[in-house]
């Protein structure tokens, strides 16, 4: 599915602690003005902090993408890229939290840019990420 956004990951670290992608504009993506779709810019960041965070916590914990909010700075004309960065330190405090608290959401913000590193487009992306036990609690708590 990812395919389908016309995104490509060009470089991950060994530790998933840092993704880079890279988006060319294409008849696939190109919108009724000749710029970037912005739904392809979107779909292209959507799945990047999600699928990082399942990889480098581990099975005891739940992450869902919760909410985005997208701003769109300059039309997207030719090769454009996000980076998706995590730091040990992130990874550690997102931890302890879980731990203490059973959930909670996280913000990270990552812009796209064009070569010269000029901001296309911004998201602020929030993730809910929970203890998997905890989670499998309160869903069946609500089915009750």
């Amino acid at each position: 599915m990812y395919r389908r956004t016309t995104a490509k990951i060009v470089d991950v670290s060994d530790d998933l602690l840092y993704i880079k992608i890279r988006l060319k504009l294409n008849w696939k993506n190109r919108n009724y003005a000749g710029t970037m779709f912005g739904g392809s810019m979107l779909a292209a960041t959507d799945p990047i902090y999600m699928i990082q965070l399942l990889q480098i916590l581990g099975d005891q914990y739940i992450v869902w993408d919760k909410a985005v909010d997208a701003k769109y700075k300059k039309p997207g004309k030719g090769t454009i890229y996000g980076e998706f960065i995590f730091t040990k330190e992130e990874i550690d405090s997102i931890k302890k939290t879980v731990h203490e608290k059973n959930q909670m959401d996280l913000t990270k913000t990552m812009s796209l840019v064009d070569a010269e590193t000029n901001i296309i487009a911004t998201f602020n992306k929030t993730l809910y990420i929970a203890d998997k036990d905890f989670y499998k609690n309160k869903l069946k708590s609500r089915k009750q």
